[in-house]
């Protein structure tokens, strides 16, 4: 009777009302459409756009202020994208692996900092695009995209003889290797993100005051952490995808 009572007590709490996978569709004719996605993904486009014309409106020879940031970002992007891919080529892919990493910072923060549950929807509810699984895959599926394309536009067909070296029977194996690098990708981001909203949320319900507040710091470091691996890994493929195995090819990370 006793356990009946406390199993009754617990389901009374507010943290049953915790739900997942709930979801905000907008339909377009047959087409289902998670809508929350986008209009936080929206939101997340919109501060890349803002923060990018107030830091080149007016641009000094001695960067200040917020023109300061942003070069600190350009410089540390450009940095992650010459160690992995190589001098020689990686100034074409500073614009893809730096839109990658702030659009995955940004969103991850804005899933930390945001209340987006504030804001009520019929269905589902807000939350950063990158715990949504179709945001992680859509973001690995371009990153495998863009090594195939860095790794035919330097080499033409010659870069598929990479399938068989260095023995035609490794054929498989690089083909199940290619089908596995998004899905490392995307289930590492969608996993960590969404077990930071989660474990946050719970302790919100439970402890509503200052206990959550060292987790959401946490949360905030694992974030950034969660930006630079995806962003590093990208580009390390892409690396890989033009590396010159007969001679001289960029330094591995």
């Amino acid at each position: 009777m006793a356990m009946l009572t406390a199993l009754n007590l617990f389901h009374s709490l507010p943290l049953a009302e915790l739900e997942v996978g709930k979801q905000f569709y907008w339909h377009l004719g047959n087409l289902e459409i998670h809508g929350q996605v986008f209009l936080v993904s929206w939101f997340v486009i919109a501060v890349l756009l803002i923060a990018s014309i107030l830091a080149t409106r007016n641009i000094q020879m001695v960067p200040a202020g917020f023109q300061n940031v942003m070069e600190f970002a350009l410089e540390f992007i450009r940095d992650l994208a010459k160690n992995q891919i190589g001098e020689k080529d990686y100034r074409p892919w500073v614009p893809f692996i730096g839109t990658l990493f702030l659009f995955i910072f940004v969103s991850n923060w804005s899933g930390a900092l945001i209340p987006w549950k504030l804001i009520h929807l019929p269905e589902g509810e807000l939350a950063a695009p990158t715990s949504d699984i179709n945001t992680t895959i859509a973001l690995a599926l371009l990153t495998s995209l863009a090594y195939f394309y860095a790794g035919f536009s330097k080499k033409g067909l010659g870069y598929f003889g990479n399938y068989v070296q260095p023995v035609a029977f490794m054929l498989p194996f690089k083909l199940i290797e290619d089908f596995t690098k998004p899905l490392s990708l995307s289930f590492r981001l969608f996993g960590n993100i969404l077990a930071d909203e989660l474990v946050v949320g719970v302790l919100v319900l439970l402890v509503p005051l200052f206990i959550p507040l060292p987790v959401m710091a946490l949360g905030l470091f694992t974030s950034a952490i969660q930006a630079l691996i995806f962003a590093t890994l990208a580009a390390s493929y892409i690396g890989e995808a033009m590396e010159d195995h007969h001679g001289e090819g960029h330094e591995a990370h």
